[in-house]
């Protein structure tokens, strides 16, 4: 019954659109066009893999994304197809892919006026710019060559044209992303995180358009890639299906601070609902606009969803080019483009770089962030949280003010090269330590006499030195006199205000086993096939073997594969009897590919945790 509700969901979303002025298809032109393609999501019983993306590739379809975020791909797939997909006992559900749109409307920090009202420039002058926290400008593309943003850019992926340069040719993204990153340089405008780590995350094509499918490729790789807030200054109006909301859902249940334009479909008189995806749902923070009097604008939308309010009312920010789609046209300012700009787009970044300066104030979880945010916003509207501001203008100097400052404290973690060792054949147990302080930072620069290690209560002598990395530290301990037995290693560091800290560890002696206990990845190699030159796909032929040599049949193995640093994609297999699983990476482009293994299970073994040292340029 679902796979057919699914189904019917599709036609019934063809057809509704007849109702509001688009022309549908009648059974005649339906029949007549069964063999077009539609743009979908196929959603599956599990991850998608080879054999899912198979399922649409015998279906005579063409899989643009593929998630690990929701289980299911985006694909382009003939019309006639679609019923027998359905009756595939893989596939769970198949939904229409739609449009997104960018969410448009016809001295530094005294240009950003609003980054100034919610209260930056304070934090900044406590020494807070959000630095290193990672950002996503889910739009139309960067131009990473401002001067206002050359500096903070970290990165990014084009879902449009499908490769490693998002630039920006709209003007759009540019603009949110200077508003939520720009740096603190003396020229243009400052942003409200201007120490970030900007990514830009292309989902909106040289006209402000873009899809659905693009747009959840885009939060699976921020997922996959480690940032920590994304902003969506785009939507729709019309409610994307299950798929969307699953992908949205899993993305902040993974720790995402995901904030987005609430819409510029608001009425003069402020009544109704019309707040649009993906702001609208419960995990996405949904912002409204406000003017320079705190007042919010006619066409800003309302509606229980909206969280926050900001400023979005002739906001200056950078800009691509001389040209826009909408006036007033940029100008030159301090050397390079910039452009004032209205609508909950402009407002939606003001919010992404607040809780990027909560995170650098030390408060990672997601939940928490919001909950800041929320409880520090000035109350603007009706008493408490209201259907046009939310629960208030957002203030960012009261939400770092509101923060308990840790206790002062040291943190010490210990670490061994091994978990066993064999008696009469090992020596010295190499131990690695890692010291920070109440707020994660590194403790460095530390001596020998800052340490004091136990073994099982009894004092010994280690002598430690630290590494390159900051805040970690080896030492040699002497085993060789030890007994077989188990031990618990205890280090203590004290750190230069005096303040101790301690960690342990465990392993064990004794002697050599007489089966194979550790499963190990011997390998990881490529080879190509496939198109004219034979270099279309890329194969990732991994060997697994135990600690006795021999092959590991039957073992999971889950990977991650980057190209040029980012994560593109991630699978499970099985070895098989002779210890090798293939993946294949399809229509890989070019770039430097590396594979880190996330995953080995494999009965009677345990893995070491390592991944062999690999890569291949394509």
């Amino acid at each position: 019954m679902k796979k057919i509700l699914s189904y019917s969901f599709i036609l019934g979303v063809v057809f509704s659109m007849a109702a509001v002025g688009v022309v549908g298809p009648t059974s005649s032109q339906v029949q007549a066009a069964s063999n077009d393609k539609v743009d979908v999501f196929v959603s599956f019983d599990k991850t998608p893999g080879v054999a899912e993306r198979a399922i649409v590739e015998r279906a005579g379809g063409t899989v643009r994304f593929s998630y690990t975020i929701v289980p299911a791909v985006a694909a382009s797939v003939p019309e006639a197809a679609i019923k027998g997909l359905l009756n595939n006992p893989n596939v769970t559900a198949v939904e229409l892919d739609g449009t997104v749109y960018a969410v448009d409307v016809d001295a530094e920090l005294e240009n950003a006026w609003g980054v100034k009202r919610i209260g930056s420039g304070a934090v900044h002058d406590g020494g807070n710019k959000g630095t290193g926290v990672k950002i996503g400008i889910i739009d139309s593309g960067i131009d990473y060559l401002h001067q206002d943003l050359d500096g903070v850019y970290a990165g990014g992926e084009d879902f449009v044209e499908n490769d490693g340069d998002p630039a920006d040719v709209y003007g759009h993204g540019t603009h949110v992303a200077g508003t939520a990153c720009a740096e603190d340089n003396d020229s243009g405008v400052v942003g409200v995180a201007p120490g970030c780590a900007l990514y830009s995350l292309r989902v909106l094509n040289d006209s402000g358009s873009g899809s659905w499918g693009a747009t959840v490729a885009a939060m699976d790789w921020a997922v996959l890639n480690g940032l920590q807030v994304v902003n969506l200054s785009l939507g729709s109006s019309q409610n994307p299906g299950s798929t969307v909301k699953a992908a949205f859902d899993n993305a902040e249940a993974a720790g995402l601070v995901i904030v987005a334009a609430g819409g510029n479909s608001g009425t003069p008189n402020g009544k109704g609902n019309n707040v649009i995806y993906p702001a609208k749902y419960a995990s996405v923070i949904a912002v409204a606009a406000t003017d320079k009097n705190d007042t919010r604008p006619s066409w800003s939308s309302t509606g229980e969803e909206i969280e926050l309010a900001a400023p979005g009312v002739s906001v200056l920010s950078s800009w691509n080019d001389g040209d826009s789609p909408h006036n007033p046209q940029p100008f030159i300012l301090d050397g390079d483009w910039y452009k004032e700009g209205s609508g909950t787009s402009m407002a939606s970044p003001h919010v992404a770089g607040a809780a990027a300066l909560i995170i650098a104030a030390g408060v990672t979880n997601n939940d928490e962030v919001r909950l800041i945010l929320n409880s520090t916003a000035d109350d603007i509207g009706a008493t408490g949280k209201d259907t046009h501001y939310g629960y208030g203008l957002v203030n960012v100097a009261a939400a770092i003010a509101s923060l308990v400052p840790p206790s002062p404290a040291v943190n010490v973690n210990v670490n061994t090269d091994k978990t066993s060792y064999e008696s009469g054949v090992d020596t010295t147990a190499v131990l690695t330590v890692v010291v920070t302080d109440e707020s994660g930072g590194a403790i460095s620069d530390l001596g020998s006499s800052d340490f004091a290690t136990m073994v099982n209560g009894v004092a010994t002598v280690v002598s430690f030195a630290g590494t390159a990395t900051p805040g970690t530290y080896t030492g040699d301990l002497g085993i060789s006199s030890l007994p077989d037995d188990s031990y618990t290693v205890e280090v203590t560091a004290t750190d230069t205000r005096s303040i101790s800290g301690n960690g342990t560890a465990n392993f064990s002696i004794g002697p050599a086993p007489s089966e194979p206990t550790t499963a190990i990845v011997n390998s990881i190699t490529y080879t190509t096939e496939g198109g004219k030159n034979s270099d279309k796909h890329l194969n990732i032929h991994i060997v697994v073997v135990d600690d006795f040599g021999g092959s590991v049949a039957n073992a999971s193995v889950s990977i991650n594969l980057t190209r040029n640093d980012n994560v593109v994609g991630s699978g499970t297999g099985t070895t098989g009897s002779n210890g090798i699983v293939i993946f294949t990476y399809k229509n890989a482009p070019s770039g430097h590919y590396e594979t880190k293994i996330t995953g080995v299970t494999a009965v009677g073994l345990t893995w070491d945790g390592a991944t062999p040292p690999n890569g291949y340029d394509k």
